[in-house]
């Protein structure tokens, strides 16, 4: 395979925002990286992401990731550069159960402690923020002016075209069959053009993580779970600055896109799974709630409308650490929706790790470990 390195410092599996985030900030850092796409560049989970970007979460290691990515989001267009179409619009959960008010307020008083400026607001100011949404039932909202959302391919294309700047060789249409390990250690990658010999590897490769790892003898509890998305069609005089609008109760969201509204709805009884069916009637139950939480979308029709997978784990925070039984085994995966706009930040951390740095924050806590130790740390602001 033309542009196949024999060998790199690090082999990167995976390229989604994730793995072309570590391809760019490794490289950026002098290291000889060598990224394996089997498909197109963002051709995974990450092109069918809706595009959120916050720092609205109510674990404090996911606070602190989402708000180091807005900030890097913020100057993308500076490092690695390009434009990736990110608006500041904001996030407003909408909260219609007494329970959830009361956790979204510590929320906020966390996500304030570490300099996110997100607040609780009534109905009253949240019709103002988000003139589409309906809010009967709604007990109250939390806002953040610096959320919002960004485009997840150009976000990808941008990190990839970043990384080859500083000499990474980014390498699509080849697919990694097995981490080649000898003695404890990793020693490369086979793919199905040959094999890259490496020092360390890194395992970004969404909900298809799992297979690659065991082929070094490393379970990663990561479950494929369907999501659909839709667009509609052009909405007249469509308001320009629309906060992704979320009814926390439901799961069901949207924002504007282009000339239209994006809009998604988490099917709570979807059973994990590749190729598992959806509910033939999930567009009537969205229609239902959107009937309620926007209104103005009954009388728009659907433009396009599309499939992705989470990669979700038992308690929807990633998994990001070193393998313990294989030496220089890296794995990013598992962000349970969360993957894309938390990338930049696991970019750093990932690059840190390799090159035996210490991150800007511990993610030791996200190590895949913490299942067999009990410790898990469920995020509760899960859409």
């Amino acid at each position: 395979m033309s542009g196949l390195p024999r060998s790199a410092d690090v082999v990167v599996v995976g390229g989604g925002a994730i793995g072309t985030s570590i391809a760019f900030h490794l490289a950026e850092a002098g290291v000889a990286v060598c990224l394996l796409e089997r498909d197109a560049l963002a051709s995974g989970s990450t092109s069918r992401a809706a595009g959120g970007v916050r720092a609205q979460f109510s674990d404090p290691l996911n606070v602190a990731i989402g708000l180091r990515g807005i900030e890097a989001f913020a100057r993308f267009s500076e490092r690695p550069g390009g434009a990736i179409d990110f608006r500041q619009v904001g996030y407003l959960f909408l909260l219609d159960r007494p329970e959830d008010v009361v956790i979204f307020e510590r929320s906020v008083e966390l996500q304030n402690e570490l300099g996110v400026p997100s607040r609780l607001v009534g109905p009253e100011e949240a019709a103002r923020l988000s003139p589409l949404a309906g809010l009967e039932g709604v007990l109250a909202a939390t806002f953040c002016p610096i959320d919002g959302h960004a485009s997840p391919e150009a976000v990808t294309q941008g990190y990839a075209a970043g990384a080859r700047r500083h000499g990474a060789a980014i390498v699509v249409g080849v697919e990694a069959l097995a981490i080649d390990v000898a003695a404890g250690r990793v020693r490369g990658v086979a793919t199905d053009h040959g094999t890259v010999s490496a020092e360390a590897v890194v395992c970004a490769a969404g909900v298809w993580s799992p297979a690659l790892a065991r082929t070094a003898g490393v379970e990663l509890p990561v479950e494929p779970v369907l999501r659909e998305v839709y667009t509609t069609e052009p909405i007249p005089d469509l308001r320009s600055e629309i906060p992704l609008t979320v009814d926390f109760t439901t799961g069901f969201y949207f924002h504007r896109e282009g000339p239209g509204l994006l809009f998604g709805m988490a099917d709570r009884s979807q059973a994990p799974g590749f190729d598992r069916p959806t509910d033939p009637t999930w567009l009537e139950r969205v229609s239902e709630v959107a009937g309620r939480r926007a209104p103005m979308l009954l009388d728009v029709g659907v433009a396009h409308t599309w499939k992705g997978y989470y990669e979700v784990t038992p308690d929807h925070n990633g998994l990001v650490g070193e393998a313990r039984q294989v030496e220089r085994l890296y794995y990013a995966t598992g962000f349970s929706g969360h993957g894309f706009m938390q990338a930049p930040a696991v970019g750093e951390i990932i690059r840190d790790l390799v090159l035996g740095r210490e991150p800007f924050l511990d993610v030791s806590p996200l190590s895949v470990e913490r299942f067999a130790m009990a410790t898990q740390r469920p995020e509760h602001n899960v859409i």
